[in-house]
């Protein structure tokens, strides 16, 4: 590795932002799951293995055209910039912004949801509907 990995280290800021971000989003799924009077488990492990799945695809099409932009010239990196480990023609400090994407989104997904509201209780058969006649 050359002293100089600047692509890295711009890298990992980001990086770390999307760990940060993707704890948060654990702990307040964990508590809506709670809430909601479910257990925070359930639905965990089909949420991995299709983050995983989706995550696996994301990176095999970066390094696929990725290679095809730098084969092309259409991107170059400064060779002293970069770590010197390579994936065909890209550095591998070109993948950790895909890899920040695979864990930001969820996370923000995780955020950004709305609660479900609790749903209201059905009418009353004593009780008259909203027609005004009692519910059979």
């Amino acid at each position: 590795m050359t002293t100089n990995a600047a692509y890295a280290l711009l890298a990992a800021p980001f990086l770390l932002l999307a760990v940060v971000v993707a704890v948060v989003a654990g702990v307040v799924a964990a508590r809506r799951a709670r809430a909601g009077g479910r257990d925070p488990r359930t639905g965990r492990r089909v949420a991995v293995m299709s983050a995983v799945v989706a995550g696996f695809v994301l990176l095999a099409m970066t390094v696929v055209f990725d290679n095809v932009i730098v084969t092309l010239r259409v991107v170059a990196y400064d060779p002293a910039l970069i770590s010197g480990a390579k994936i065909g023609a890209i550095p591998v400090e070109d993948l950790a912004y895909s890899i920040g994407a695979i864990i930001l989104l969820p996370a923000l997904w995780v955020l950004l949801e709305r609660p479900a509201r609790p749903t209201a209780a059905p009418p009353r058969a004593d009780r008259p509907t909203a027609e005004g006649e009692p519910t059979p």
